[in-house]
């Protein structure tokens, strides 16, 4: 079944994480893609001591989109694209039961990758994979073709009031 945690909202990630440690708690085997987070997100710390849990590499260094030149935003999307053709193969290899896309829309919206090639991925997965995907404002055809779709709306959140993130809360 399809996976969609969407908004703008803390806790899409952290939902996601949750989802996969359940999985790999009952014996399924997950693969982990992240985009736009770096090594040092606290959550891959876990995972990564996490039997029948793959996490993908990330940078080590990675700026937020909107700090980004349009080449660093090309060479970005040039390290995304490839992260998803290789976990796409990876998963349809029938070795996991689960893959998680974190920040996936908003690698779409960034035109980072293409809509087009990632909807084709999910809608021609294995019945048998759980596909989880996060972000911000995912595309509708995405809403419409997922099983759940959970909205998380910020309410108040202290970088309204200039507080940086933290680390073990929001990375």
């Amino acid at each position: 079944m399809i996976h969609v945690y969407y908004g703008d909202g803390k806790g899409k990630t952290t939902a996601a994480v949750g989802l996969a440690i359940r999985a790999a708690g009952s014996d399924m085997r997950v693969l982990f893609v992240q985009f736009l987070k770096t090594e040092f997100s606290g959550e891959r710390a876990i995972l990564s001591h996490t039997d029948k849990v793959t996490l993908t590499t990330c940078p080590l260094d990675l700026k937020f989109t909107y700090d980004m030149t349009e080449q660093e935003k090309q060479q970005t999307a040039v390290m995304f694209r490839k992260l998803f053709d290789n976990s796409a193969t990876t998963a349809l290899s029938n070795r996991y039961d689960m893959i998680v896309f974190d920040e996936i829309f908003d690698v779409i919206n960034e035109k980072m990758l293409s809509e087009s090639e990632v909807f084709e991925f999910i809608a021609n997965a294995p019945k048998s994979l759980e596909v989880v995907m996060t972000g911000h404002n995912p595309p509708e055809r995405f809403m419409n073709a997922a099983d759940y779709v959970t909205e998380f709306k910020k309410i108040k959140h202290p970088f309204d009031k200039g507080i940086t993130g933290r680390k073990g809360i929001e990375f």
